[in-house]
C-alpha cells in the first residue's frame, strides 16, 4: 500500500530559497521510500520541507516559531516526543541574578553566559507578547491564557550547606552593580510565605525585582497554540534522521519529511543522533545533569520565587509560584553521561527534607500533585553548543543547562536570523557546536573548586564529623585527595567543569573513553588528507562509484 504524509508537498514556485532547487531523497521508486514496519513493508511519499527542527523542548518549539514567523513563506516541521526532557520539568525562573556564581562571574565563559541571561531578560517581553499573539489569533481575539508570570526573586543565605552560598550571595551583589539590575538587602522575617524551622532559617536576604519567573508547563501550552496558528508548521513524532543527497530526511511511522536544512535541538540526546547521523563530526558531547522537582499544594499564596544561591552542582533549592496557586518545588542535580528516566527515591527525599525545612514547613501537610524528572543538556566542557556544524544545513541547540528556558528567546531569535540571512551572530559564536573544548580553569584550581562542591553536599546532607580530633581538616583533604584521583584519570588537557565532578568520580572510564574519542576525531579532522583520501572525496563529490 501506499502511505501519503499528513501534508501535500508544496509547488516549488511556493518554496523559500532554502529549499527551491532541493531533488529530495534519490531512493525509492516513482517519488517514494519503501518503509519497513513490523515486518510488512509500505511505501511512504516524502514531503518537502525547508528546515526540521529535531526535539520539541522550550528550544525546539522556540526555534521552529522563531522561523515561521519571520518568513511565512519557509516550511517547518517539528518533530519529537514527550519524555524526560528539561522543558517539561523546569522551574522557569528567568532570573538573571539568581543564577550567577563567583566562579562563573569571574571567568572569560562564565561572564558570557551572564550576559546572555541579561540581554534574553530584555528580550523576554517582546517575546512573550508575540507568542501570545499567535496563539490569540487561532483562539480567535479570546483571552489571553494565563501562563504564570510574574517578577521577583527573594535570595535566602541559611547555614544548610557550606561557603559556597556565601560565595554566590556576594557575586550576585557584585552582579547587580556591573550590569546595573537591582538587588535589596531585605530582613529575612518580612519574606512572605516563608516559614523556615528555626534551625534552618536565613539571617541574610536579598530581594531582586526585576527577575521574573513563569510556569513552564503553561508556557509550552503557549508554544504549542502559537505554532499551531501558523500555517507553515507541522508536527511529527520523533523518527529517525538520516543524511541524504539533497540534505536530511525524518523518517517517523508513516510520514518522510525531507528539508535542505535540519536543526538538531534534542537536548540530552542529541550526541547519540548527531553520531548516528554522522560518526565524524566533532561536536562536544552533551551529557545529561538529572533533576528531580515536585508541584505541590500551596500552604500559603507565593508572591514571588524563594531560592537559594546557587549550590554544591545544582541550582538551589527553589520555589516558584505556578499560574494554578500551587508551588513549583526544585530541584536536585546529578550529572550522568546518558539521561535517567525516572526520579530515585533518594533525589527526592534529598528535595522534600530541603523544602519542608529551608522554605515552608507547612509544605508537610500539602498536596502532591506532580512529581517532574529531566534530563538537563550540557556539554561535557560546560557551555551550550549553538549553531552551524561543519555538515551543510546541519545546525544544532543543546547543551544549556539550566538557561534554556530563560535563553530561549535570544537563541531562537539569533538561530532563525543565521539560518534565513546568514548573519553571524555575536551572541552564538563562542559556542560553536565543533569548537575547541573550552577550559577556563586551571587544573589545580578545577581540583579544589570541585572539592569544595563535594564538601558543600556534604553539608547540605548533614553530615556532621566527630566532634574528637581535628576531623573536619581531615574530611576536607580526603575530599581533595579523591578529586585529584578523579582528574588525573581523564584524557590529558581536558579539564572537567567542577559542578561536573560528579561524571568523574561517579562514571571516571566511561567519561574518559568518551572525551578521548571526542579529542580522537578532532585530531583525525585537523590531520592533512591522504592523496587516496582526498581522491575517494573527489570522486565521492563527482557522484562516482
Amino acid at each position: 500500500m501506499v502511505v501519503t504524509a499528513s501534508w501535500t508537498a508544496w509547488p516549488p514556485d511556493r518554496l523559500s530559497p532554502l529549499h527551491r532547487g532541493s531533488s529530495g531523497v534519490r531512493r525509492g521508486r516513482a517519488g517514494c521510500i519503501w518503509f519497513g514496519l513490523g515486518g510488512e513493508g509500505v511505501l511512504v511519499r516524502p514531503v518537502g520541507v525547508d528546515v526540521l527542527v529535531i526535539g520539541a523542548g522550550v528550544l525546539g518549539r522556540s526555534i521552529a516559531f522563531a522561523l515561521a514567523s519571520a518568513e511565512p513563506g519557509l516550511r517547518v516541521a517539528l518533530a519529537g516526543r514527550r519524555g524526560a526532557g528539561a522543558s517539561e520539568a523546569a522551574g522557569a525562573m528567568l532570573g538573571v541574578l539568581g543564577e550567577v556564581t563567583e566562579s562563573g562571574l569571574h571567568s572569560r565563559h562564565g561572564e558570557l553566559r551572564v550576559r546572555m541571561a541579561v540581554e534574553a531578560a530584555v528580550r523576554w517581553p517582546t517575546w512573550r507578547a508575540l507568542v501570545h499573539q499567535h496563539g490569540e489569533r487561532r483562539a480567535g481575539g479570546g483571552p489571553r491564557a494565563r501562563d504564570g508570570y510574574g517578577t521577583g526573586t527573594f535570595m535566602l543565605l541559611n547555614a544548610v550547606s557550606a561557603r559556597l552560598d556565601e560565595r554566590a550571595f556576594t557575586a550576585v551583589r557584585e552582579a547587580g552593580r556591573r550590569y546595573g539590575l537591582p538587588v535589596e538587602d531585605v530582613d529575612p522575617d518580612d519574606v512572605p510565605a516563608y516559614r523556615p524551622l528555626e534551625n534552618d532559617r536565613a539571617l541574610r536576604a536579598l530581594y531582586l525585582p526585576q527577575e521574573a519567573f513563569l510556569d513552564a508547563r503553561r508556557w509550552l501550552a503557549a508554544l504549542d497554540r502559537a505554532l499551531g496558528a501558523l500555517g507553515n508548521v507541522v508536527r511529527t513524532p520523533a523518527g529517525e534522521l538520516g543524511a541524504t543527497a539533497a540534505g536530511y530526511a525524518l523518517h517517523s511511522r508513516d510520514s518522510v519529511f525531507t528539508a535542505p536544512t535540519a536543526v538538531v535541538a534534542a537536548g540530552a540526546w542529541s550526541t547519540p543522533l548527531l553520531h548516528a547521523l554522522d560518526p565524524d563530526l566533532t561536536v562536544c558531547p552533551v551529557v545529561a545533569a538529572e533533576g528531580t522537582s515536585v508541584t505541590l499544594g500551596a500552604p500559603t499564596p507565593l508572591p514571588a520565587v524563594l531560592r537559594t544561591p546557587n549550590r554544591a552542582y545544582a541550582c538551589g533549592l527553589h520555589a516558584v509560584p505556578q499560574a494554578d496557586g500551587s508551588w513549583y518545588v526544585g530541584a536536585s542535580a546529578a550529572p550522568s553521561l546518558v539521561p535517567g528516566a525516572a526520579p530515585t527515591a533518594g533525589a527526592l527525599r534529598f528535595l522534600l527534607d530541603a523544602a519542608l525545612g529551608q522554605l515552608h514547613h507547612g509544605l508537610t501537610a500539602t498536596a502532591v500533585h506532580r512529581l517532574h524528572h529531566g534530563n538537563r543538556p550540557i556539554g561535557v566542557d560546560g557551555h551550550p553548543l549553538l549553531g552551524a556544524t561543519s555538515a551543510p544545513g546541519l545546525w544544532v541547540a543543546t547543551g544549556t543547562h539550566r538557561d534554556g528556558l530563560h535563553a530561549s528567546p535570544l537563541i531562537a531569535q539569533e538561530l532563525a536570523a543565521e539560518i534565513l540571512g546568514g548573519r553571524p551572530s555575536a551572541w552564538l559564536a563562542p559556542w560553536r557546536p565543533e569548537r575547541d573544548l573550552i577550559c577556563d580553569w586551571p587544573l589545580a584550581q578545577a581540583v579544589e573548586e570541585a572539592a569544595a562542591h563535594y564538601e558543600a553536599l556534604t553539608a547540605e546532607s548533614r553530615m556532621r564529623p566527630p566532634l574528637t580530633g581535628d576531623w573536619p581538616t581531615a574530611l576536607a583533604e580526603l575530599y581533595r585527595q579523591r578529586m585529584q584521583q578523579t582528574y588525573a584519570q581523564l584524557p590529558e588537557g581536558f579539564v572537567l567543569p567542577p559542578e561536573l565532578a560528579p561524571l568523574g568520580y561517579d562514571h571516571s572510564p566511561e567519561l574518559a573513553k568518551l572525551v578521548a574519542a571526542h579529542l580522537d576525531r578532532r585530531r583525525r579532522a585537523a590531520a592533512p588528507a591522504t592523496p587516496r583520501a582526498r581522491e575517494a572525496i573527489r570522486r565521492a563529490g563527482e557522484g562516482q562509484e
